[in-house]
């Protein structure tokens, strides 16, 4: 995860400007781990995506670039890449989401597993068995929409290890228990919305200069105030990637990028839409 940054001067610059406020070398980190420490760094991902935008033919795509969104904790990324709020200080609020987001992760057992093959309904389906068997605190409900046949769910530990038990019996084909720290995009986040409003009251937010896709309903938005509060409880609300993907390509999308390491969301607009250009740019 950014090796290539150490060849661009734009992206090192910025490895650099994080270092000087995060007080290590993350660029270190990216590139020569260790793997658990590089897997609990977020920070990482939030600089190699832009850093990625530096690389070769980076003006280019910013210029070309008129609508952006971004999955979960790179819903960040993409207010920066569109001019919402500085590098520095979308990565003072991502690293305090990390470690807010880890501290109520901490706070209860829970945990997030990918089912693979069924649909929405039968995901919901299959959350609503689950939870009969197991009390509140481990309640779970699907906390990312990634795409048709590819969701994950989130709750407590107890209630994910009934929709692991129960899940072949709604068609999965697969789960995959994520190798999170806790049960993201629910309630189980919520410790953490008090200081992520804190933190978003104190930061200069702009209107984005090109829209923003949020994670929260799929919707762009632009007033600086609305952003702040979509922010603050994106922690505790299911991300809505399938809905945000098919609205875009509804609308004509014609060609995308993916910043930073890794295909994955390639993968996934490819699955909606077998036809779409989506070019990967790694730094």
């Amino acid at each position: 995860m950014g090796v290539e940054a150490q060849k661009v001067p734009a992206a090192a610059e910025l490895y650099k400007r994080a270092n000087d406020i995060l007080g290590f070398d993350l660029l270190d980190i990216c590139t020569t781990g260790p793997k658990e420490k590089l897997d609990s760094t977020v920070l990482s991902q939030f600089s190699s995506s832009l850093g990625a935008s530096s690389c070769d033919g980076g003006q280019q795509i910013i210029d070309s670039v008129d609508v952006t969104c971004g999955l979960s904790l790179r819903e960040y990324t993409a207010l920066a890449f569109a001019g919402a709020f500085s590098f520095e200080d979308g990565l003072k609020l991502v690293k305090l989401r990390g470690e807010a987001m880890q501290d109520a992760a901490d706070a209860a057992q829970s945990a997030m597993v990918s089912i693979i093959g069924p649909d929405s309904d039968k995901v919901q389906a299959l959350c609503h068995a689950a939870n009969e068997d197991v009390d509140e605190p481990n309640k779970v409900q699907i906390a990312n929409f990634l795409c048709t046949g590819n969701y994950a769910v989130s709750g407590g530990l107890k209630g994910i290890e009934a929709v692991e038990a129960k899940a072949k019996a709604f068609k999965a084909r697969m789960t995959v228990r994520l190798a999170v720290a806790g049960a993201f995009h629910t309630g189980f986040m919520e410790p953490a919305v008090s200081r992520l409003e804190a933190a978003l009251a104190s930061t200069v937010i702009r209107k984005p200069r090109i829209p923003v896709i949020s994670n929260v309903d799929a919707k762009p938005h632009a007033d600086p105030e609305t952003i702040k509060k979509i922010q603050a409880r994106q922690v505790t609300s299911p991300v809505q990637w399938e809905t945000t993907v098919k609205t875009l390509l509804s609308r004509g999308l014609k060609r995308s990028y993916e910043l930073g390491p890794g295909k994955v969301i390639a993968g996934i607009v490819k699955r909606m839409d077998k036809g779409a250009v989506i070019e990967n740019i790694g730094a």
